[in-house]
């Protein structure tokens, strides 16, 4: 199949220099506040990439869970490939893609494991069926069949029918600091716009305007 021709022109909108606040969480919080009211499905859905062992990178799309001036937040199996490739390599990239919108998120930082107090807190949000889902997957490792994860998993619901499910200890969340954060706006002709927060040591940030 020839994919040479596919593609299409962006003409949602253009990005200025004005448009940019200082705080890159405000503009955070403005374009996944639209990407919400568009009814893009999963808008929170973000591309968590990590390095491995011999530098090879893999990705994965993760939910965002809470982000703030301390950094975005998502939680998972601490046994899974991610977890581990963090625990060996802490530096972390996020992309938000929001395609119909012609626009994307990309952040950079690095990834530190959430207090308990707050993987409590979110798991206990969490329905119940997902905190048992918790449990039955030691995520990344080979498995025979998924008859082994329903079989598992109708164990543990039966274990668990009356009374709260706690916490898996293999189970918490991350914080990716925001060292630097781009902002992307699809143009026409190709002409993107692109804005890039670079952190500075006083906690403020530096923007500036690249090529596209």
């Amino acid at each position: 199949m020839d994919i040479s021709g596919i593609r299409r022109q962006y003409k949602y909108a253009k990005l200025h220099r004005s448009d940019m606040p200082d705080d890159p969480l405000v503009m955070f919080e403005k374009w996944l506040g639209e990407a919400v009211k568009s009814d893009l499905p999963d808008p929170a859905a973000m591309i968590v990439s990590t390095v491995g062992e011999g530098g090879i990178p893999s990705q994965r799309t993760v939910l965002l869970k809470k982000y703030d001036h301390d950094g975005f937040v998502f939680f998972t199996n601490y046994g899974s490939r991610k977890a581990q490739q963090i625990a060996g390599n802490p530096h972390v990239s996020l992309l938000f893609p929001w395609y119909p919108l012609d626009r994307q998120v990309a952040v950079q930082g690095t990834a530190v494991k959430t207090p308990y107090k707050e993987i409590v807190s979110y798991f206990l949000s969490r329905p119940k069926d997902s905190q048992i889902g918790a449990w039955v997957s030691h995520q990344s490792r080979l498995i025979s069949a998924r008859g082994v994860l329903e079989a598992k998993f109708l164990e543990l619901k039966q274990k668990f029918s009356n009374g709260q499910v706690p916490v898996p200890d293999f189970w918490g969340g991350f914080r990716v600091s925001i060292d630097t954060i781009e902002f992307w706006q699809g143009g026409e002709n190709r002409l993107h716009d692109r804005f890039l927060y670079t952190r500075r040591p006083d906690g403020g940030f530096d923007i500036g305007r690249l090529a596209p």
